[in-house]
């Protein structure tokens, strides 16, 4: 479904505001906002400004927010930093894993390095997720390409991410970068 979106995300610790617009049908917008905010994950969708899906603070949702956040630092470089709540542990010339603590909640992603040195994608093998009304892990993959320079920053034109199931990737999100501010 088409949407717009805005994203907003602090580099210097794990929160991040995130509100689309998605078309589902002529004159049908489902607004949808998730959050990562003093350690606690949210999310909401409403239709016709009515609450028809709402979820928050358990911590399923830190850890999958989290993972969100891990994942989309590839837009906002300086996120990835190693510091007090972000480890590196390199596996070869191509693949790293970090690792990222919140509020008494770690998560680890790989991520995985083209030949320049840009990600091509991250993964892992449990991210927690909502699944017909119940939450489990599920293997989750996100995919970067097109990359562009601003502000002496490589960063990604376009992205998408699935869960697997089945062994097959089912993307749930795919998107084009229009303006970027740091």
């Amino acid at each position: 479904m088409r949407f717009e979106a805005e994203h907003e995300a602090r580099p210097d610790r794990p929160e991040f505001a995130w509100r689309a617009r998605v078309h589902v049908a002529p004159l049908v917008v489902l607004r949808v906002d998730d959050r990562l905010r003093a350690g606690a994950g949210s999310g909401e969708v409403r239709l016709w400004g009515l609450r028809i899906a709402a979820d928050a603070g358990t911590p399923e949702m830190h850890s999958g927010a989290l993972h969100r956040y891990l994942a989309e630092s590839v837009w906002m470089p300086g996120a990835l930093r190693p510091s007090e709540r972000l480890v590196w542990t390199s596996l070869d010339d191509t693949r790293a894993v970090a690792t990222l603590s919140d509020g008494g909640c770690a998560v680890s992603l790989e991520f995985r390095f083209d030949h320049a040195g840009d990600v091509e994608s991250i993964f892992t093998p449990a991210r927690w997720g909502k699944f017909q009304g119940g939450y489990r892990e599920v293997p989750w993959e996100g995919r970067f390409r097109d990359y562009f320079e601003q502000d002496g920053l490589r960063l990604p034109r376009q992205g998408e991410v699935g869960w697997y199931e089945g062994g097959e990737l089912g993307l749930v999100w795919k998107g084009r970068v229009a303006e970027f501010r740091a």
